[in-house]
């Protein structure tokens, strides 16, 4: 046990710090809440607390851009090198080795949630006015490990693809339109609503949203977030094994 809790640290601090060199990664996070946050700013017009939210909505955006584009491409480039295999046999369980990269791919995007609220303040001039700090401040690393866990429970099944990258772009979109990043969830269509809370993003952007603006209940929204995430940790696990032992059987955990 206590080796297993070194590889989990050693392997998230080695993938943050290379993530946080990487200029393909840093250009993801810097990126994505500035356009999101300007659309939003469109979209909303005009400052106060509900362009604060957006600004935080951007940066959840842009954490979860960079989840699915970099964690697919983690996989891709593993293959590419030729030690994906190498990784999948040796002593460690392999979900010991795949989840530091998940975590640590969301945990960058600490950057874009800063670099959003940061941009919003310089450049339109919306106060960070956060209503509840102590619950925002929480909500902050359960949404990121959040995210983190469900792009692990979607890099579980993307070792079973060649194309992996490729496949992984397809989650972007759609879960942050369901997660209510941008919109609320009340705005989506009836029979979508019920999805969206399956998604542990969806309690955390409320949490964020409910810290920020004074309403709701941000605490519990915080504990469905996580109760959420530990699932995901779990399902990542078993469906790990399952696509393991289907990539070993049709041999597609290499390229050739």
């Amino acid at each position: 046990m206590p080796r297993l809790f070194r590889v989990l640290g050693f392997g998230l601090r080695v993938h943050f710090t290379m993530l946080s060199r990487s200029p393909f990664d840093l250009w993801v996070v810097v990126a994505s809440p500035l356009i999101f946050a300007t659309l939003a700013h469109f979209l909303f017009g005009g400052g106060g607390p509900q362009m604060l939210v957006a600004a935080i909505a951007s940066g959840v955006m842009g954490i979860w851009s960079s989840t699915t584009a970099s964690g697919a491409g983690a996989l891709q480039a593993q293959r590419r090198l030729g030690v994906l295999e190498l990784l999948v046999a040796s002593p460690m369980p392999f979900w010991s080795v795949l989840l530091p990269i998940s975590i640590a791919i969301s945990a960058i995007g600490v950057y874009s949630l800063a670099i959003g609220l940061l941009y919003v303040r310089l450049f339109f001039g919306v106060p960070i006015d956060i209503h509840d700090w102590p619950a925002f401040v929480a909500a902050v690393p359960a949404t990121i490990a959040a995210i983190g866990a469900l792009g692990f429970l979607f890099a579980s099944a993307l070792v079973r693809f060649r194309s992996a990258s490729m496949v992984g772009n397809v989650f972007e979109w759609p879960v942050w339109m369901v997660c209510g990043l941008l919109i609320p969830v009340s705005v989506l269509p009836g029979w979508l609503q019920p999805v969206s809370r399956v998604f542990a993003p969806t309690w955390g952007m409320s949490a964020l949203r409910g810290a920020t603006l004074g309403t709701g209940h941000p605490w519990a929204d915080i504990g469905v977030c996580a109760v959420l995430a530990a699932a995901y940790l779990i399902a990542g696990a078993l469906c790990l094994r399952f696509f393991l032992h289907a990539a070993r059987a049709r041999a597609t955990l290499a390229l050739t």
